[in-house]
């Protein structure tokens, strides 16, 4: 019984996908929810699991073709069919028109085979192995001169000159440079990949955000000590109730929530001419996958504990990596946290993912002297950037509500007396 691999619906609004990679190639047996190919849209990329164990028969789209939604792929042969007889009924078309010409097929030695034999009939003299060898070559690579197909050390002497005479010398590169001359360079080679769907949606919303949004971006920073201390001291047993580390991220999370509400702008949006103030938070986690950077949602994160924080982003980093990400987990959002430390990131500028207005940027901590009381100490700083859109953001909120974002990581209990 044949099944046809159709694309599903993978979100709102989508109405085609890219073929990212097949994962089965034709002719091959997979089981029941197997992942058979993975499918690009403009937001995340997904895997088509098998309804049904079997056989693929036919793929009708390759990679990098478009499928529209629910236009068939490929066709799945059920469990019990085979790929032998279509091999042999393949065997059998091919020989019936020339069975008269087979025995003199067979008489003539494939390509490959007649280079083979001729390379195993090339006889390396003792003097021409040890060039070989000082050069790094190999036998097949030089033309044998000598009588009987023999290989000489002159045969060898003789290839590393021309190769040399083709490939100027770095001495050679240097002095055409010095005197402004183009030396040419050896093994310059571009490759030419296509751009994935999802990456292409990222660069077109990026590009979308410098030129519709009024963006700006104000900085501070932020000492680490005590949550560094609290980490120390309760991160064993947090780990022991909860099977996941207490990061950073989780206190991050809490104090963006406790400044937004204070400062609402920032989780708000532009919707035409109008203000649409949101009394949900919404936090979007900038992630990096294998496809390019990817921003899941902590739906209702204010309502979210520590533990579910941490357990939620960690499971979005696993599913990412392993582009598993569902599309509602990544659409919606109404204030994004980036954290481009874990890549070594000292300062940078974040941009806001539309049509939010705001977007908190972490960095890489890292050990400073800074004063405090009259006094030079050594402190774990991290520098911390807001940037948002001045369309509706004044820049006395923007600069207040990171100021409050750092007031409450440098003393996370200002959070629980709501001071």
């Amino acid at each position: 019984m044949s099944l046809e691999l159709k694309v599903p619906t993978v979100g709102e609004s989508i109405t085609e996908v890219e073929i990212g990679g097949w994962l089965k190639k034709q002719g091959e047996v997979v089981q029941k929810d197997e992942p058979v190919v993975t499918l690009e849209s403009e937001k995340a990329t997904v895997e088509l699991p098998a309804p049904e164990t079997g056989t693929i028969t036919q793929i009708l789209k390759q990679k990098g073709e478009v499928a529209k939604v629910g236009e068939v792929i490929a066709i799945l042969e059920k469990d019990g069919q085979t790929t032998a007889p279509q091999k042999s009924t393949e065997k059998k078309v091919e020989e019936k028109p020339q069975p008269k010409s087979a025995p003199a097929k067979a008489v003539t030695p494939p390509a490959d085979t007649a280079t083979e034999s001729k390379a195993s009939e090339k006889r390396v003299m003792p003097a021409a192995q040890r060039a070989l060898d000082e050069h790094g070559l190999s036998a097949e690579q030089v033309e044998a001169t000598g009588p009987g197909g023999r290989l000489l050390k002159e045969d060898v002497k003789r290839y590393v000159e021309s190769k040399d005479q083709k490939a100027p010398t770095p001495t050679a590169q240097v002095l055409a440079a010095t005197k402004g001359e183009a030396a040419p360079l050896a093994d310059r080679q571009e490759e030419v990949v296509p751009m994935s769907r999802l990456r292409r949606t990222v660069s077109e919303r990026l590009v979308q955000a410098q030129q519709a949004a009024a963006l700006l971006t104000t900085f501070n920073e932020i000492d680490m000590s005590v949550i560094m201390a609290l980490r120390k001291e309760f991160g064993e047993a947090f780990q022991q109730r909860y099977n996941v580390k207490l990061g950073f991220m989780s206190f991050f999370v809490k104090a963006c929530i406790d400044a937004l509400k204070q400062f609402p702008a920032l989780n708000a949006e532009v919707r035409g001419a109008n203000i649409v103030y949101h009394n949900f938070y919404d936090v979007g986690v900038a992630i990096g996958s294998g496809k390019g950077l990817v921003v899941p949602v902590l739906r209702n994160a204010e309502r979210m504990s520590f533990a579910e924080i941490e357990v939620a982003i960690g499971d979005f980093g696993r599913r990412a990596k392993e582009n598993k990400l569902k599309v509602d987990e990544l659409q919606g959002g109404t204030f994004t946290i980036s954290n481009g430390g874990v890549y070594g990131s000292l300062l940078s500028t974040p941009i806001v993912n539309p049509p939010q207005s705001g977007v908190l940027g972490m960095h890489a901590i890292q050990e400073r002297p800074v004063a405090r009381e009259g006094n030079v100490v050594i402190r774990p700083m991290m520098y911390v950037a807001l940037t948002y859109d001045h369309r509706l953001v004044d820049g006395r909120e923007a600069v207040s509500c990171l100021k409050r974002i750092k007031e409450t990581v440098e003393n996370p209990t200002r959070m629980l007396i709501e001071v």
